[in-house]
Parts: structure tokens; sequence; C-alpha cells
């Protein structure tokens, strides 16, 4: 016999909330958190959005990345630039973005833009080989939400700010949702990803755990 768990329904773990729409706020969960469910522990991104790029070990090519815009469509992670096909003075170049997908390919010399990211890798003195690369640290999603996690990435996920009303998947893609940050009764049971710093993050909304 095949044995199914149901999931925490739509705001079941409120117990009581703030009159009118008080207690809740509209958001948008930013593309690579996942399969999230309802009473998950959110946080907001509070980082800049940056990117920091890094030279494989053994490149032959002295180019450089320059000229970094990252927007709300990229994700945090990072990302992986792979020279594809060398040129004098050019070459081609592929990216591949923290989840393993191809997100687009460029010109050494060329603006590139895919993923969320637009940048110039820069030829250099000496030519860029086929395999060469740049490890393309990414903090991306700045005013979006993300599921808490108090050891992940410094870019403000380490806050509890909020609890998801209901479950959204936000696996590939931007989704907008609603949480619920401020002056509520849950029940902990109920809640995912709580800790302690989660508690002290909550109690200090004005979000009450019950048992």
């Amino acid at each position: 016999m095949t044995i199914k768990t149901e999931g925490v329904h739509a705001g079941e773990f409120l117990l009581s909330e703030a009159n009118g729409s008080r207690s809740r706020e509209n958001i948008v969960i930013c593309a690579g958190s996942g399969m999230l469910r309802a009473g998950t522990l959110l946080a907001m991104i509070t980082a800049a959005n940056a990117l920091t790029p890094t030279a494989q070990p053994g490149n032959t090519g002295n180019g450089t990345v320059g000229s970094v815009t990252v927007t709300s469509e990229a994700i945090t992670g990072t990302y992986v630039l792979e020279i594809t096909e060398a040129a004098a003075n050019g070459g081609t170049f592929e990216v591949t973005d923290p989840l393993g997908r191809l997100v687009g390919e460029g010109q050494v010399g060329q603006a590139f833009t895919g993923g969320g990211l637009t940048f110039t890798l820069a030829d250099g003195s000496t030519d860029f080989a086929v395999g060469d690369g740049f490890s393309l640290a990414v903090l991306a999603n700045l005013g979006e939400w993300t599921a808490y996690d108090d050891d992940g990435t410094d870019d403000g996920r380490r806050a509890a700010t909020g609890i998801l009303y209901a479950g959204v998947d936000a696996t590939d893609v931007d989704v907008k949702a609603v949480a619920v940050v401020r002056d509520a009764e849950v029940i902990e049971a109920l809640l995912t990803g709580l800790d302690t710093p989660g508690r002290a993050d909550l109690k200090a909304l004005g979000l009450i755990l019950r048992t």
C-alpha cells in the first residue's frame, strides 16, 4: 500500500493575524529557490546585485571580464564561462548558470547578454585557448525573496523576514507570492526552516510561535 502525506495547505499555519491585510505583503520569490511549501520561512535579498569573475587556474589567455551588469533575471550562485572556439584576438564562449543550464553564447571583445548578466570578455595580450574559462560568482535578486537559510550566502537570506502563505514552484522562474511578515500568531509545527536564529527573527517582526 502506498502511503501519501498531505502537505501544509495555504495559510494553514496561521492562528491569527492583524486586521485587513496588515500582516501580509505581495512579494516575488526569485528563480532558483525551488519548490517551497506553505509555511516556509523566507528572507529578502538585500545585498546589491554583483558579479565577481575569477579566472580558471591554467588559463592560456589573460583577458578579463569587465563592464558587468546583473539584473533580477539572474540567480545567486556560480555561473561558468568556457571558451569553446579560439581565434586570434577573439574567440567564442558559452555561459552556463548555477543549475547547469546554457544561458547563451558570446564573442570575445563583444558585449554578452544572457541569464540576467551583461558583460564583456576582453581580449588580452595572450589569446584564449579552448577550455579556458572563468567562474562568475553572482549575488542577484536584490529586493526579491528566497528561502531563509542561516548558513547560506550572506546576501540577506540569513535573516528570516517572513513566512510563505501558499506553496510555489520557483525552480526556473521568478514567482509572485504572498508572505506573512508581521503581527500574527503561527503554528510552530507547520513551519519549514525554523531554527533558533529564525525564531528570534520572527519574534522581532511580531510573529508569535504557538505550539
